[in-house]
Parts: C-alpha cells; sequence; structure tokens
C-alpha cells in the first residue's frame, strides 16, 4: 500500500523523513505530491536528498516522483499537465470547483483528482462517468477526517460518503490517503483503514484505494520506458528503430 505525501518545501517535512516513517509504518511506497522534492529524470541535478532512487535504496521503500497540479482553471491546468506529463510518473489535478473537476475527469492524462471537494464544487454522476471512462482516479481525502474536529470534520465527512457513494455506484477508480504534508501527519495503513470504517467506509475499499498509487505508478512506469509502444505491445528483440 502506498501513501500520497507532500514534501518540503510544500510540506513540513523532507522525502527522506517521510519515506523513513511510512517504511516503519508498513507501507510499500510513497507518491511524492511536491513538484520540486525531487529531481526529475534527466533535468534536475539529482543528490542523495532528492534522487528517488538513491531515497529508495536507504529505506527499503519505493519513492514514486509526482506532481501535484493546483491551478485557477482548466487552460491553466492543460497546460500543466501538457509540461509535466512526460516528466512525472504520476500526474495530480487539484479539484474543488466545478470546472477543474470536470476538466480532470475528461483529461485521460490526468492520473488523480486531487481532493475533489476541496472547494465550492460537487461531483455528480456525470463526473463519475468520465472518471471510470477516462480511467481518471477519484481521490478520497482523509486528512479532514483525521485532523480536523466538530463542523468541519462532520462536513468533510458528509462529502466523502456522498463522494462515496456516486463512485461506487458508477464503478469509477479511487485511490485512498491521509494527505500528509509531515511525517508527523502520517498514519499507518491499519489506521487508516480502521478510522474509515468506524465511519462507514469498507475496509477492503479502503484498502484498494491505498494500492491503487502502487499501480498508477507501476502502469506509468511501464508506459514511459523505451519498451512501450501501446497498451499490449512492447518493443522486443527483432524491434528496430525506423
Amino acid at each position: 500500500m502506498y501513501e500520497a505525501v507532500h514534501a518540503y518545501p510544500d510540506g513540513d517535512a523532507t522525502v527522506a523523513r517521510q519515506a523513513t516513517t511510512a517504511a516503519r509504518y508498513g507501507y510499500d511506497g510513497i507518491v511524492v505530491r511536491t513538484r520540486d522534492a525531487l529531481a526529475r529524470s534527466g533535468g534536475d541535478a539529482a543528490t542523495p536528498a532528492t534522487d528517488p532512487e538513491a531515497i529508495a535504496d536507504e529505506y527499503g521503500i519505493d519513492v514514486v516522483d509526482a506532481v501535484e497540479i493546483d491551478v485557477d482553471g482548466p487552460t491553466a491546468a492543460s497546460g500543466a499537465v501538457g509540461n509535466r506529463r512526460s516528466e512525472r510518473t504520476v500526474v495530480c489535478v487539484v479539484g474543488g470547483d466545478d470546472r477543474l473537476n470536470r476538466y480532470a475527469v475528461e483529461e485521460p492524462r490526468v492520473d488523480v483528482l486531487a481532493r475533489p471537494n476541496a472547494g465550492s464544487g460537487g461531483f455528480n454522476h456525470v463526473l463519475a462517468r468520465a472518471a471510470r471512462d477516462n480511467g481518471v482516479h477519484v481521490e478520497f481525502d482523509l486528512g479532514p477526517v483525521l485532523r480536523r474536529t466538530g463542523g468541519e470534520r462532520v462536513r468533510a465527512l458528509a462529502d466523502l460518503r456522498k463522494l462515496r457513494e456516486i463512485v461506487t455506484y458508477y464503478d469509477a477508480p479511487h485511490v485512498v490517503s491521509a494527505n500528509a504534508a509531515s511525517h508527523l501527519e502520517l498514519r499507518a495503513p491499519r489506521e487508516v483503514v480502521a478510522v474509515a470504517a468506524e465511519v462507514g467506509f469498507d475496509p477492503e475499499w479502503v484498502r484498494e484505494g491505498l494500492r491503487a498509487w502502487g499501480r498508477i505508478a507501476e502502469r506509468n512506469r511501464e508506459r514511459l520506458s523505451g519498451d512501450f509502444i501501446e497498451p499490449g505491445v512492447r518493443r522486443g528483440r527483432y524491434e528496430t528503430e525506423r
């Protein structure tokens, strides 16, 4: 199972600190959402603190380079997705309003619609069908359930339950996260599952959402490799460059 985290400079802890804590908690990997936290392949100069392979070797946990695109509207989001798709293994678009939610689920280049309930926007059956048809995973952010109290927590729970009903009814893909911005906000998989179960979520459904991050990374790494031609077709020893 994987957790998708924010790391310094976007978060309060380094990738290494997040990695060592996640490994201790029993995660198989972390997805680093912060664009500038890791060196990108063929681009930024890597150091032991920014090289995902070095961090993975040091702490025994998969480190996935990702980007979380948080912009004002679909036009800016489209440009950012086009620029980052070939650079990062996982591409997330932060939703929260109707325009961004719709853009994200209708764009096959997007892997995850992050925090669709973050703002004033909604998520309906039309968006759920688009997410299913385009393979865009809808994020269930349990951070507010874990870290907020009172009315904010109640509203967050109501939003998540409504979102779950729509997503499960239309069989749209989903991911689950505690959306940790610090190693202190990380929770072990069993804790995330237990909290979600207490508020009415099926434990295996939550585990499936934690595993989905790793499957997205595996799929996209294959697509970014030189051996990938198209789904179901790989470059073999008889394939030559033309």
